[in-house]
């Protein structure tokens, strides 16, 4: 089935497009691209793709067929492999990048950016060796731009079929915020705002760790209660540790915390959950991902996490064993048995 998503007549409650606000979202995944097509029907948006066929493809089928074969894109949405191309004259920058290349390709974009155009990642994961957000590292590589992040439960395909769907868009300056939240409403995506970008993106690369540990106890065969335990207990880490990095606690009962978390963690669609499953079923790492499109990111944001954990002192258990697991180190079963000779102690 082809679905034709948020339509030319939808109802859009944010920028019109003639007002000439002009968008560009650097990463032609799945995300990237539904981003790109979301914000297409309020704001002139430019998709940059690495591959060619697939920004091809976009321009003359308006399909993303490597990444969304069941979707047609708005009309409105150009793509381009020529980043120069993409960045020129645009009023703000997204970039849908995995962690691990996150920097590369900003890089990349420096020589074509005005130094005050916002930039906002739509990344969810953490840089291994510096442990750095991906908002840290805009700020490292372009200290001048302002930065945010947006994020939340947001699977690629719901959105792209037009389930309704939240999501926060955090900036330390509210009234960036406030301003910019709009080119991405419409009338079947709602956009909250934050200050804490900090909690937003540890919440988005937490989940992902804990939507690891979620799919390795479905593929060990255990029940819900185990996997409702695992959620529970990592949702605990996960506030521990953000608020010893200075974010806000109530940023992590949220939708860029728990929220995300429910849906990586459960649905068929999170390719973290599913990396998970295949490892408790007792599947190789490496075999597992190489027959991925898409970047599962709590693979290699699991050992980041680790580290920052030990760097502030706080236990963080469940991430630990995943950790454990995702390095060969141990088994999943290994992993769910360390974790049941515990101590018990108070829950709070």
């Amino acid at each position: 089935m082809i679905y034709y998503s948020v339509s030319e007549s939808s109802l859009v409650l944010g920028y019109d497009s003639s007002v000439g606000i002009s968008v560009a979202v650097i990463g032609g995944g799945s995300w990237g691209t539904t981003v790109a097509h979301l914000v297409s029907h309020n704001a002139s948006s430019k998709l940059w793709c690495r591959d060619s066929e697939v920004a091809s493809t976009i321009n003359q089928n308006h399909q993303n067929l490597h990444y969304l074969p069941d979707f047609v894109l708005s009309r409105a949405l150009t793509a381009t492999t020529d980043l120069e191309q993409v960045l020129s004259d645009v009023d703000i920058a997204l970039i849908a990048i995995p962690s691990q290349s996150f920097r590369e390709v900003l890089c990349q974009m420096k020589p074509y950016l005005n130094k005050d155009i916002p930039i906002i990642s739509l990344a969810k994961g953490l840089e291994q060796g510096t442990t750095y957000t991906m908002t840290q590292i805009v700020n490292e590589e372009l200290p001048r731009n302002p930065t945010g992040v947006l994020s939340g439960p947001n699977l690629a395909q719901e959105v792209m079929q037009g389930f309704a769907t939240a999501s926060v868009l955090a900036m330390q300056d509210e009234i960036d915020a406030e301003q910019i939240h709009r080119i991405f409403i419409t009338e079947n995506f709602r956009i909250y705002t934050s200050s804490d970008v900090k909690g937003c993106e540890l919440g988005g690369a937490f989940k992902n760790v804990l939507a690891l540990a979620a799919g390795m106890t479905t593929g060990l065969g255990t029940g819900d209660n185990t996997i409702a335990a695992v959620i529970t207990r990592g949702l605990a880490e996960l506030t521990r540790l953000g608020e010893a990095m200075g974010a806000k606690p109530e940023t992590f009962v949220g939708l860029a915390g728990l929220g995300d978390l429910i849906a990586t963690s459960f649905s068929n669609q999170s390719r973290n959950r599913y990396v998970g499953e295949q490892l408790g079923k007792g599947k190789l790492l490496h075999d597992v991902i190489s027959d991925m499109d898409n970047v599962a990111e709590g693979v290699m944001t699991a050992p980041v996490v680790s580290e920052l954990a030990k760097e502030h002192e706080v236990e963080t258990p469940i991430t630990d064993q995943v950790s454990a697991v995702v390095s060969g180190s141990i088994s999943p079963l290994d992993a769910y048995e360390l974790l049941m000779l515990r101590d018990q102690g108070s829950e709070t």
